[in-house]
């Protein structure tokens, strides 16, 4: 059976800000299709974030690219990360502690990587 599901308004008001924002940080350039290279597709992929009291802080909405399908080498050269390794988070709370310091802990909305990709 197939059924059609219908996105509820805070998902699609969730789509619209992520959208805002990448449009803002201009992610992207249009180009028409080309024989020669691979077309990446998307997908969307969805999160309700929680307070500490765990009341809904908001929905979040995340366009994510499928890059799997490119080939070294063909498609890209270089990968990047700007996502801290959990060793090294662990590391900075070590040295938090043992020195004294006071750390503080933020939910980034948008966070990107803009480097020129040149092919």
């Amino acid at each position: 059976m197939n059924r059609k599901v219908v996105p509820k308004p805070r998902w699609i008001q969730a789509i619209n800000e992520e959208m805002q924002e990448l449009r803002k940080n201009e992610t992207w350039d249009l180009v028409p299709d080309s024989p020669h290279k691979k077309t990446i597709g998307y997908k969307w992929t969805f999160k309700v974030k929680y307070n500490a009291d765990n009341s809904v802080n908001r929905h979040k909405a995340q366009l994510i690219a499928k890059g799997y399908p490119q080939t070294h080498d063909i498609d890209y050269e270089e990968t990047f990360s700007p996502v801290a390794n959990m060793t090294t988070v662990r590391t900075v709370i070590v040295l938090a502690t043992t020195k004294g310091w006071h750390l503080n802990q933020i939910d980034v909305k948008s966070a990107l990587l803009q480097g020129e990709l040149v092919s």
